[in-house]
């Protein structure tokens, strides 16, 4: 039996990103061959975003690039940042996933970070350096991420990143009832 070909754009070469949106469209469309690519797209943020709004359009920035590199089934781009909440600092990320037609946002959970960890970030640092010199790992982005070395890898930044997706297509999957 031939899969039909299910085709994703994904704005980032961050192996754990690719394959977080093939893993969620795996689980939407069990009846495709999902082939999810990714390609270098530029964020139009800081390389650490620091507030909400950064990360957001950092995710917007990079699927609307990808909207004009190739022509795709779907488009998708993550964005990974941090804020200082009422309830200490924390970070969560954006994804943006796009058809021609429409587009949808979706947000991720919070994980609370420790203030050393926000306060190297403020100074500039970006995440995963300051986690790889925390917890003395290398290039902790392209594996289980802040995520994985918090939660003592009972979760990991590509289960986020796939549960936000999956969260982020429901506008795309019901677009009747979005509309109104």
């Amino acid at each position: 039996m031939n899969k039909q070909p299910l085709n994703l754009i994904v704005g980032s070469t961050n192996p754990v990103k690719v394959q977080a949106a093939k893993d969620a469209f795996n689980l939407i469309y069990p009846g495709a061959e999902v082939i999810a690519s990714g390609i270098k797209s530029p964020s139009g943020v800081p390389e650490q975003p620091m507030n909400s709004k950064e990360t957001r359009d950092g995710a917007v920035n990079r699927v609307e690039y990808c909207r004009t590199q190739a022509q795709a089934d779907f488009y998708l781009a993550m964005e990974g940042g941090v804020d200082l909440f009422e309830d200490g600092p924390a970070t969560f990320a954006y994804v943006a996933v796009a058809t021609r037609e429409a587009m949808s946002v979706g947000r991720s959970a919070n994980l609370p970070l420790p203030r050393c960890v926000y306060e190297a970030l403020e100074q500039g640092e970006e995440l995963g350096h300051v986690m790889d010199r925390l917890f003395n790992t290398t290039n902790i982005k392209q594996a289980g991420g802040a995520i994985g070395l918090l939660t003592n890898g009972i979760t990991t930044r590509a289960s986020i990143y796939t549960q936000t997706i999956l969260l982020a297509m429901a506008p795309l999957m019901h677009r009747e009832l979005f509309r109104k």
